[in-house]
């Protein structure tokens, strides 16, 4: 924090505000872009440019699978040069394959540019996520929980408007969206441009290597809690759905209703509550709060099957609420350990595993959810709902080993320098 000085004096940074504003700005052009974009994505590739809806699937799979392998690299490029140039440098990258997707008349050309924008998406991630540390300032989880606010709107907004070129259904409209979402990226690197700083690369200790975090147990094991607990995005979005469909009497536009509220509970308590889970150990317990809420949205969803039709669609919304809720707990524990555990100096290469995980999580989701619970029925329901509180339960068992390996290591750190673990170091150390 500056304080007053005795006379009038200029600065040339910009106050913290400014980078916060700047990046929440850009974040949320960008996802109104891939609002208009996804909606209406598996339509444009099977109606207009008819591909077989089966070869979109196992194009889109490549292009996911050999996307996470930037996620890493990208991260360090991050942590050595800055995280806002790499995250331009995505950023451009996704404006160019997005705008290539309108020329796309073949199955090869079309996975070859859906690969290309995957390994930008990914990159961008691992950079745009240390550029989210490095801009958090003195609060980082109540930026991130804004941050996160303002993402969803852009995602809701973009997605409202997809909809009338899904109601066109032209080749005309569907060519507006994919370069509507092209033109998105380019927008949000040319805010980030003027408005987020070129934050310079931090000191590494000497033993710090490109692929450190594959070695740092705990937070490996965070990684994995993340991407299986991510399950229950698709549950909203995929599965219930599904079983709305096929299960219940409940009317049509039920299924749009429980999207609305989704993204409207999100949107209205992610800033009150994220804002509250800032430490690994709050992340922990944020974890553990979410996994028992979902072991109560589940069952309830199952019981959507089993009422009258005039009363799924409460059901479903009530359902939809407590699963909600629990998905900002969820999401702002993941930030909170995401974030808080990785160190300064490797958040690019530490938040490249973390979307390593996240997607690896989101790809198995609708192999998991679709043969296993719509399997089982309202037994699958009962498992899925027991899946997740079993994992939020391991939640704050993780935080806690976290943190004990990083004072070990610190306390290490300083015994070797030949100081009590207490003492500072000197800033010519």
């Amino acid at each position: 924090m500056i304080g007053k000085s005795a006379g009038p004096r200029i600065s040339t940074s910009p106050s913290p505000g400014v980078p916060q504003r700047a990046l929440i700005a850009a974040s949320f052009v960008s996802r109104v872009g891939n609002g208009l974009f996804n909606t209406a994505a598996v339509l444009y590739f099977t109606l207009v440019v008819h591909l077989p809806a089966a070869r979109v699937g196992v194009g889109l799979t490549i292009a996911g699978l050999v996307g996470l392998l930037a996620g890493i690299p990208a991260g360090n490029l991050a942590d050595r040069y800055g995280p806002r140039t790499v995250w331009l440098t995505a950023l451009a990258m996704q404006a160019v394959t997005m705008a290539a997707f309108v020329l796309i008349h073949d199955w090869l050309t079309f996975t070859l540019i859906a690969t290309l924008d995957r390994l930008a998406a990914t990159a961008g991630g691992a950079a745009g996520g240390a550029l989210i540390a490095r801009t958090g300032g003195e609060r980082p989880a109540a930026f991130r929980a804004r941050l996160r606010t303002f993402v969803n709107l852009g995602v809701v907004l973009g997605t409202l408007g997809a909809a009338f070129a899904v109601s066109a259904d032209t080749r005309a409209a569907y060519t507006a969206l994919i370069l509507a979402n092209a033109a998105s990226f380019a927008c949000a690197g040319l805010i980030a441009l003027l408005g987020v700083p070129n934050y310079q690369p931090l000191p590494r200790p000497e033993e710090h290597h490109g692929w450190a975090v594959l070695s740092d147990r705990p937070y490996v094991s965070f990684v994995a809690l993340y991407g299986a607990m991510g399950l229950q995005y698709q549950t909203v979005s995929l599965l219930l759905p599904i079983w709305l469909s096929a299960h219940t009497d409940a009317p049509r536009w039920t299924v749009a209703a429980v999207y609305a509220v989704n993204s409207g509970v999100c949107a209205l308590l992610q800033s009150r509550i994220g804002s509250r889970v800032e430490t690994p150990r709050q992340g922990g317990r944020a974890f553990r709060v979410a996994g028992l809420l979902f072991l109560v949205s589940c069952p309830l969803m199952a019981l959507t099957a089993d009422v009258p039709a005039w009363v799924a669609p409460g059901l479903a919304v009530l359902a939809v609420c407590v699963h909600s809720l629990g998905e900002v707990w969820e999401s702002s524990g993941g930030y909170a350990l995401g974030f808080g555990l990785a160190p300064d100096h490797a958040q690019g290469q530490y938040q490249g595993l973390f979307g390593i995980g996240f997607d690896a999580g989101q790809a198995l989701a609708p192999l998991v959810l679709t043969t296993a619970v719509l399997g089982l029925g309202h037994a699958g329901w009962l498992l899925l709902g027991v899946f997740f509180a079993a994992l939020g339960a391991a939640g704050p068992p993780v935080a806690a080993w976290a943190e004990r390996t990083r004072r070990s290591s610190h306390d290490t750190a300083r015994a070797t320098q030949g100081r009590p673990a207490e003492a500072p170091l000197p800033e010519s150390a």
